[in-house]
């Protein structure tokens, strides 16, 4: 099928980079393999975070097909958006579905981005993963690479107002070595890698990351462990808890 949805949406988000002079740096976009079924596992501190993880892809030729949630592709403006992009909706009372569509994808040479620790992290840290990501790796026999995005939630984030327009903002997009299924017993183990390498990408970009904050008022989009006031992982836990 044609890509007429895609590659303007695409175009339209460069020409947005542009005019804001967002500072963008994309590093290990070679590790995406230019053919074939792959994973791409990101941790996820921003609600824009599927556009930059997408960044780490483009390199390659490919494009990414996010799994979301489904409520985002009823709405009536993001709606035919994210089905003309063939993403793949999530409803959380039939996984099964969205499971089956995602290694659907996979074994079709589809690259399927997620975000394994499945709401954005207020902390700013890597919460525990779920093992989804693993295991649709491991049935569809493609490699997971994780991605770690940092400086996106300085333009939107879960408890922040949005700050769309604010211009000149760094943006780090890491992409790690590819995981091979078969190389771990079974997906938990799996999974528990991820989260170590999501965690040193992570890290690494948090710690080569150009900007700091400019008084006591903006520490607000650092972890408490660098010296931020976001809250701390068990702060943030106590806050996602209905």
């Amino acid at each position: 099928m044609p890509e007429l949805v895609y590659p303007p949406v695409i175009a339209a988000a460069k020409m947005m980079f542009r005019v804001l002079d967002l500072k963008l740096t994309v590093e290990g976009a070679h590790h995406v393999p230019r053919a074939g079924g792959a994973v791409l596992a990101s941790n996820h501190v921003s609600y824009l975070d599927f556009i930059f993880c997408g960044l780490g892809a483009l390199e390659s030729g490919r494009r990414v097909r996010f799994m979301a949630k489904d409520s985002v592709f009823r709405h009536r403006v993001s709606g035919p958006l994210m089905r003309g992009m063939r993403h793949i909706p999530v409803d959380r009372r039939a996984g099964a579905e969205s499971y089956g569509a995602a290694v659907a994808a996979l074994r079709a040479g589809e690259v399927v981005g997620v975000f394994p620790e499945a709401t954005i992290s207020r902390s700013f840290t890597v919460k525990e993963l779920k093992s989804g990501a693993s295991r649709m790796a491991r049935e569809a026999a493609v490699p997971v690479l994780p991605v770690a995005l940092w400086g996106t939630q300085r333009l939107w984030t879960k408890g922040r107002p949005r700050t769309l327009t604010r211009r000149h903002t760094p943006i780090t997009v890491l992409v790690g070595e590819p995981m091979d299924p078969a190389a771990y017993p079974d997906a938990a183990a799996m999974s528990v890698e991820l989260g170590k390498r999501l965690h040193a990408l992570v890290d690494q970009a948090q710690r080569e990351y150009p900007d700091r904050p400019t008084g006591p008022t903006d520490r607000w989009w650092l972890p408490a462990h660098l010296g931020g006031t976001a809250p701390t992982p068990e702060q943030a836990a106590a806050l996602d808890t209905p």
